[in-house]
């Protein structure tokens, strides 16, 4: 799996959990969903994101 599709994988899980976490337990997790979904906005114009950068120095191919 490559550094793009792990990527998409890693925050559509981050945004399920979120999900789950704040219906069930505390709205204040809907901060967290914010987060993942600022980011990948900020991404898409900067073509750089955090986790796409420690993915690569663990090794996953890009």
């Amino acid at each position: 799996m490559n550094v793009e599709r792990l990527l998409r994988l890693i925050a559509g899980t981050f945004i399920l959990i979120s999900l789950a976490l704040a219906h069930y337990f505390d709205p204040r997790w809907y901060w967290f969903t914010a987060f993942i979904g600022a980011n990948l906005l900020q991404s898409a114009f900067t073509n750089w994101c955090p986790m796409m950068t420690i993915l690569r120095k663990i090794g996953v191919k890009g």
